[in-house]
């Protein structure tokens, strides 16, 4: 979905105000969206969030999505594969070349979970994409993991002025 109105209403909740009841909803729509690339048995990975990020949240948006797209579609889901290490200012207001500098070495793969990864197709699972750079972070350390393939999915794509900053 493009990232307007009606996504935001079903997001926002979701990642801000402990708003979870839509995530099922959210799931389906990643399920058709995704479904040229769910064939290869693949592995679903969601976007971490730094530990004190999460404990403020006390939920990880992306790994309730992922959870849910495993259970409709019997993909293996990898909730703790990624780790953020370095916490990242929030990115909302950042333009494309901030956040790509923010994430850069920001997240990696955790140890004892290359095995996992290791030969798999794998799929990040996120709730918003704006630039792709947080994105861009996983992929590469999922491949630097060994991951044969890594595509990635986001209910909500950001598009206009704050992407192409």
């Amino acid at each position: 979905m493009v990232y307007d109105d009606l996504p935001r209403r079903l997001i926002l909740p979701l990642k801000y105000a402990d708003r979870t009841e839509n995530v099922r909803l959210l799931a389906r729509y990643l399920a058709i969206a995704a479904a040229d690339v769910m064939g290869d048995a693949p592995l679903l990975v969601p976007v971490p969030l730094h530990r004190r990020r999460l404990f403020t949240r006390r939920y990880n948006q992306a790994a309730l999505l992922a959870r849910a797209l495993g259970r409709m579609t019997g993909a293996d889901v990898l909730p703790d594969a990624l780790e953020r290490p370095r916490a990242t200012p929030p990115l909302e207001s950042a333009g494309r070349a901030r956040r790509q500098a923010l994430m850069r070495g920001a997240i990696g793969v955790r140890p004892g979970r290359a095995g996992a990864i290791a030969g798999r197709n794998v799929i990040v699972v996120d709730d918003v994409m704006t630039t792709g750079a947080t994105l861009s972070a996983c992929t590469h350390a999922l491949l630097a993991a060994g991951a044969a393939r890594v595509d990635v999915i986001a209910v909500a794509r950001a598009c206009g002025q704050q992407e192409q900053q």
